[in-house]
């Protein structure tokens, strides 16, 4: 359900259980708790970089393994853009950010065209952050823009440190997001396509 640029979605599968809440055009407010602690940080830095009010409750078979959860949460935040941008009318549908985090330095470009496509180049001395493997980061990128119908170029220009890495392409997407979904006032309302529909 939406209403302006507001969605909230709950979604329930044999793996995991969620309900989320996002507000576009918030000021950066969030409650997460997806038992997923280092998860739950960077969805918060996510919130609070594109001034997103977000409310993530999640539950799953976290003592198998964290995939479910941060996939189906990816897929969860892709379905509540996608109903809150609504037609897109009038927004900029392009975003690109570039962003330093300490020793890294990552790059993040988006189009909420409705054409879903993955380009994830990040690699990664060493991979965990205590029990959260960062390749997970990947596959929420993944989930969100097929879901979002979103074309997504991730790339980690340098960095060492698995926190900073993940910290910096959850930040930089954040920022990008922000300047897709943001309203142009020179459109008067039109879609930011030549083709009349996106």
């Amino acid at each position: 359900m939406a209403e302006g640029r507001i969605a909230s979605l709950k979604r329930e599968t044999k793996e995991t259980n969620i309900s989320a809440t996002l507000n576009v055009d918030g000021s950066g407010n969030s409650n997460i708790d997806t038992g997923v602690p280092f998860f739950d940080h960077m969805l918060t830095l996510f919130a609070s970089h594109g001034l997103f009010d977000l409310d993530v409750e999640a539950s799953g078979d976290v003592s198998v393994d964290y995939h479910h959860t941060v996939e189906d949460v990816g897929i969860v935040l892709g379905q509540l853009f996608k109903d809150a941008i609504g037609d897109k009318k009038g927004m900029r549908r392009y975003g690109f950010f570039i962003l330093p985090m300490d020793e890294c330095l990552g790059r993040v470009a988006i189009d909420l065209g409705n054409r879903p496509f993955l380009e994830y180049q990040v690699a990664a001395q060493t991979s965990y952050v205590r029990d959260f493997n960062i390749i997970l980061v990947k596959e929420f990128c993944r989930a969100f823009s097929n879901t979002l119908g979103a074309n997504l170029h991730v790339k980690l220009e340098y960095g060492e440190e698995p926190h900073h890495i993940a910290e910096c392409i959850f930040k930089c997407l954040a920022r990008a997001v922000d300047a897709a979904s943001s309203i142009d006032e020179r459109l008067g309302g039109r879609l930011p396509s030549t083709k009349g529909m996106l």
